[in-house]
């Protein structure tokens, strides 16, 4: 069973997140602990691990780095856990400019500006590659699954930056 059949959703990397919402109440009531308590130590069990699969299974749609990571899971390609490099020195190069600017966004006269800038044009970045990655995985594309894989390759590091830019920002403005 998939995650999208356990959730009751339509398979897509769009998202109702409001009724993944729902849908994870009402499974977390169903198939909770405390409900099990006088049930058997194999019935426990299961429920506990039935909890934990859902909560798996709502963090990996909630997200959409995740949600994608896994949606090219199911088409065969596994990339959550590879350590293989980007090849894209284009785009490594401009991963290099944009640690730069970071870095230049430090000693700016107006670091918040500066680091508003990197989010906003980093954000801009990851929708642009969702919107190229969406109708390959909603389609289960095979002949296009590296390039789906290269675009979440992407994406990670992007969703790296944007948590450096988060990091430094908590460096220099917390008092």
């Amino acid at each position: 069973m998939t995650y999208f059949e356990l959730f009751q959703l339509p398979y897509g990397f769009a998202v109702d997140l409001g009724a993944l919402t729902i849908t994870y109440r009402d499974l977390q009531k169903a198939v909770h602990p405390d409900n099990f308590a006088n049930a058997s130590s194999h019935e426990q069990l299961m429920a506990v691990q039935k909890t934990a699969e859902i909560n798996d299974a709502l963090a990996t749609l909630k997200h959409p780095l995740r949600r994608a990571e896994y949606m090219l899971h199911l088409m065969g390609v596994d990339i959550r856990a590879e350590q293989q490099t980007l090849q894209d020195p284009a785009f490594l190069m401009a991963q290099m400019e944009l640690r730069e600017a970071l870095d230049d966004a430090r000693h700016a006269d107006d670091p918040d500006a500066a680091l508003a800038t990197l989010t906003s044009q980093t954000q801009s970045d990851i929708d642009q590659y969702f919107n190229d990655l969406t109708p390959i995985l909603d389609a289960q594309d095979q002949a296009n699954a590296e390039n789906a894989a290269d675009f979440i390759r992407k994406l990670k590091f992007l969703y790296k930056f944007l948590d450096e830019i988060e990091r430094l920002e908590d460096e220099l403005f917390s008092d």
